[in-house]
């Protein structure tokens, strides 16, 4: 029986994908908790520069399985309780990965896959897929970080809109409301991701760890702890051998090798 989260490293970019192709990866218990522990893996390990989130098959993630739910007859409230207590280890995960997280987005993303895609650091979609928030319509909240994570992308009322309306989001509109960042042709979302990790990987990632937590904590702090977390973080950076290494390139007007100071070189 195949693993419900597989993962491949590529380089320095790990491509993790949900693996459940004939429930359009919905994930149970065992496919969140292990999404977690890799997640987990991909964040220590020192040979991995970034992650791309990625379903088998034509769906990116349809949310939890309700046939697996459906094993709780006599409590659904504690089955979503188990099945929450799991999956949100996994976007715990993503938010704090000091390195960059990607969702490519080749198909249907709705539910829990929905919130999934949002807690990445950026998300790319291929054009005919598709999202949907789909909770409310099924009696149900949002969870998966959804209500924290959509109207700081797209704002109260629009976030509200999508929360009790929960329309299909097509791709254009997506981009347009800035739920993804970038929309490419059919089949090209994951190979986009990668490029796109790839990129983030040639940069500074104590840069990228300091930028990804001060703008995540921004909006649960005040001016003051802000400013002292900014100047705690700039100091951290300028004495990393990525900040010296870039502070040094440009007084002597070259280009810095990041990943060569990663490397201990």
């Amino acid at each position: 029986m195949e693993e419900p989260v597989l993962m491949e490293q590529k380089g320095e970019i790990s491509i993790i994908t949900l693996n459940r192709e004939k429930t359009y990866n919905a994930f149970d218990g065992p496919t969140v908790k292990m999404l977690a522990q890799v997640l987990s893996t991909c964040a220590v390990d020192p040979g991995i520069s970034g992650v791309v989130l990625a379903g088998k098959g034509k769906a990116f993630c349809s949310g939890g399985d309700l046939k697996w739910l459906s094993g709780y007859k006599a409590d659904f409230g504690a089955a979503f309780h188990e099945l929450a207590s799991y999956y949100h280890l996994a976007i715990i995960e993503i938010k704090r990965m000091p390195k960059p997280v990607i969702a490519a987005i080749n198909g249907f993303a709705a539910g829990g896959g929905f919130s999934l895609a949002l807690a990445c650091d950026f998300r790319v979609m291929d054009r005919s897929a598709v999202l949907r928030q789909a909770y409310t319509s099924n009696g149900l909240s949002i969870d998966g970080g959804g209500t924290f994570s959509l109207p700081r992308l797209v704002g109260l009322a629009r976030a509200m809109e999508i929360a009790v309306f929960d329309g299909p989001i097509d791709s254009e509109k997506a981009l347009e409301w800035g739920l993804v960042t970038e929309v490419v042709e059919d089949g090209a979302a994951l190979e986009r991701a990668m490029e796109m990790a790839r990129g983030i990987a040639r940069k500074s990632l104590i840069s990228f760890q300091a930028s990804k937590t001060l703008l995540n904590n921004s909006f649960d702090t005040t001016l003051e702890r802000q400013l002292e977390e900014e100047r705690k973080w700039l100091r951290l950076c300028a004495s990393h051998p990525e900040g010296r290494e870039g502070v040094m390139a440009f007084t002597e007007k070259r280009a810095p090798d990041f990943a060569a100071k990663r490397q201990g070189g």
